[in-house]
């Protein structure tokens, strides 16, 4: 192994630590979870746009794509509100194991918006997905917070698949950093009136926990994630990917106390099991077709 590809491991894991960090900030920001939405796409977006400025990167998108491009945005917004309800309800585990349900929702979404095949594997990795999903929360009651954070969860995993698929048709035509800036403008917009409901002493108050969710999660931590694109397949960028949620249960045990139970970490185990198989299955696929 050269040290380029050293350096290139080492940048996807600086960059799934770094996005890793939204668990624990969602957790450790104590403002309601719109206020918290809206002013982690605020930072963000002008951290984009003075980040685009810099570079020379263009901003400007075709008439005809902004309509779906700013879908993405509100896809995105949903994403995020109830990811942060997910984690606010229950625990850092939870929160971001039941969101990473999303690359099996991808696998069984795409065939119905795209028009492809539906694989009998995936319905056997969708059965170890909601296994693992019944040891998040073994008891399933609405009115336990765990499986409402868990349903919370997957509509964040669904809304990020969704707002995923639709960026496929136009990731080709730009530039990552430039759908980041309409996406995080859309989400500032609409979360804008939640702002309203809170006062500026209460904002500043928790400056700490959005700086780091606007600067380390979003702006440094999404523009490394897409950057490690150059180096490696989308596929081996997934796989490396579900070291996501480890990471960011490992800073939540040591900055929060938060320590998952046994059943949770198995439930873990196999939803992100599952991630890696269906990874894995795409690359061989990938290899099969690049060699006809």
């Amino acid at each position: 192994m050269n040290r380029s590809h050293v350096s290139h491991l080492l940048e996807i894991n600086l960059a799934m630590l770094f996005i890793a960090t939204s668990g624990p900030l969602g957790r450790f920001v104590d403002l309601p979870v719109p206020v918290i939405t809206g002013m982690r796409g605020i930072i963000a977006f002008i951290l984009l746009i003075l980040f685009c400025r810099w570079r020379n990167i263009s901003l400007k998108v075709k008439n005809g794509d902004i309509p779906l491009i700013l879908v993405t945005g509100v896809l995105m917004a949903a994403h995020w509100l109830f990811y942060f309800y997910a984690l606010q309800w229950s625990n850092v585990a939870i929160g971001m194991l039941s969101l990473f349900t999303y690359p099996v929702i991808t696998a069984f979404l795409e065939p119905i918006l795209l028009k492809s095949k539906l694989q009998r594997m995936h319905l056997l990795l969708g059965a170890l997905v909601l296994l693992g999903i019944y040891f998040l929360s073994p008891n399933f009651n609405l009115r336990d917070s765990n499986t409402l954070a868990i349903l919370m969860g997957l509509v964040s995993a669904v809304s990020y698949a969704l707002r995923n698929i639709i960026l496929k048709l136009k990731v080709e035509k730009y530039q990552g950093t430039t759908l980041m800036v309409y996406q995080t403008g859309t989400i500032a917009i609409l979360m804008l009136p939640a702002l309203f409901f809170t006062t500026p002493k209460e904002i500043l108050g928790q400056w700490e926990g959005l700086l780091a969710l606007g600067v380390l999660t979003t702006a440094i931590g999404h523009s490394l994630f897409l950057m490690t694109f150059k180096h490696f397949s989308i596929t081996t960028v997934s796989i490396l990917s579900s070291v996501q949620p480890i990471y960011g249960i490992l800073i939540g045990a040591l900055f929060l106390n938060e320590i998952p139970k046994a059943t949770t970490l198995f439930g873990g185990a196999l939803i992100l099991s599952s991630v890696v198989i269906e990874s894995f299955r795409a690359s061989k696929k990938q290899q099969v077709s690049s060699q006809d």
